[in-house]
């Protein structure tokens, strides 16, 4: 049985998301508090597997306590934010505080996406349960902060070489994401699409985060806009992202394996446009998104590249890349890009 500990200040959705939690049997909640500081002594006195957290709580907000309770004990905690504008920034700035997943306020009963709220904050729950959490060592910009971030220098790439590298990543994408960058040479300036399931309404949200700790251009992919060196796009909310003759087209086709973006749909389109000259990534995960795209890439003759269970958050997306033999080895994160870099100036692996 895994133990929950829910941080809301609003009774009612205090409620609902205790009420959704406990309709699972693996589930349990040990402990309800309204406020940050309540928070952190219930975590010292009850010790939860997982902390779900509100981001505006009186005494103390939600990003302070996630930051004691990580530093302390390193205890998962899923920012759970509503979708007013504030709160979708401010929730971004959970992942430097050390939370391992941000998603949206369930609905409510009754509403379009109240099903779906309920299966992925369930799932996020019990994905998270065996991770530990951790608090960034490197500074980053606060977003919107009005700091103008440089894109990475241009250098020309060798011809022949990767022409663009696709990422595809869920449950603790963005903390894997962070490391990536930070060890991604800046001379290193192909473009890069990413498919990061995230919840609807915090795309924008998510490429300005990660604009401040990638310190390169990032922006939500816009549809028939041509993909530039130095550029990172990002997929928007509940369209796939695709790649065709060096241009983006977004598509409103059905959800692949439960995912819409789908990083088998991106990692797909790569192979079919550019072949040898695509490199595809998994990273971190919960599920098979984006396996059967890398080993379509890999067939088309491109380089894969999987995260290594060791320096995955969660890690069924990297067994399930092995099992379906979309990469020969997985590699450690922070090899990832080191190695990116070398196959990009004509070094290329012997192993992939």
């Amino acid at each position: 049985m895994l133990r929950v500990l829910v941080a809301e200040d609003s009774a009612t959705a205090r409620l609902l998301i205790v009420s959704l939690l406990s309709s699972d049997a693996e589930l349990t909640v040990v402990g309800q508090a309204k406020n940050g500081a309540e928070a952190v002594a219930l975590c010292e006195s009850l010790r939860p597997d997982v902390v779900t957290m509100d981001i505006q709580m009186p005494v103390m907000d939600g990003l302070e306590a996630t930051r004691q309770i990580v530093s302390r004990w390193g205890t998962p905690v899923i920012m759970v934010s509503s979708l007013d504008p504030a709160d979708v920034s401010r929730s971004m700035l959970a992942f430097n505080a050390g939370a391992l997943a941000v998603l949206a306020k369930p609905s409510g009963p009754g509403t379009p996406r109240f099903e779906r709220d309920c299966r992925e904050l369930i799932a996020t729950v019990k994905a998270l349960a065996e991770a530990k959490a951790s608090i960034a060592e490197e500074q980053v910009t606060p977003a919107g902060s009005g700091a103008e971030v440089q894109p990475a220098p241009i250098a020309t790439s060798r011809p022949g070489a990767v022409a663009i590298i696709g990422i595809v990543a869920s449950t603790g994408g963005p903390i894997a994401l962070r490391i990536f960058f930070k060890e991604l040479p800046a001379k290193c300036n192909t473009p890069i699409v990413i498919v990061q399931q995230i919840a609807p309404g915090f795309a924008s949200a998510f490429a300005e985060w990660l604009t401040t700790v990638s310190h390169r251009k990032v922006k939500v992919a816009v549809d028939r806009e041509r993909v530039s060196e130095g550029v990172v796009y990002v997929a928007p909310d509940d369209r796939h992202l695709t790649v065709v003759g060096g241009a983006i087209e977004l598509v409103a086709g059905e959800p692949r394996d439960g995912a819409r973006p789908s990083g088998t749909v991106l990692l797909a389109s790569l192979a079919k446009s550019y072949g040898a000259r695509a490199a595809g990534v998994l990273l971190s995960g919960n599920g098979s998104d984006g396996v059967v795209g890398l080993k379509e890439l890999l067939d088309a003759g491109g380089t894969s590249y999987v995260q290594d269970e060791a320096s995955c958050t969660t890690r069924e997306t990297s067994r399930a890349a092995l099992e379906a033999g979309a990469v020969g080895m997985t590699t450690p994160l922070a090899e990832i890009p080191k190695r990116l870099a070398n196959l990009i100036a004509g070094r290329p692996e012997t192993h992939v």
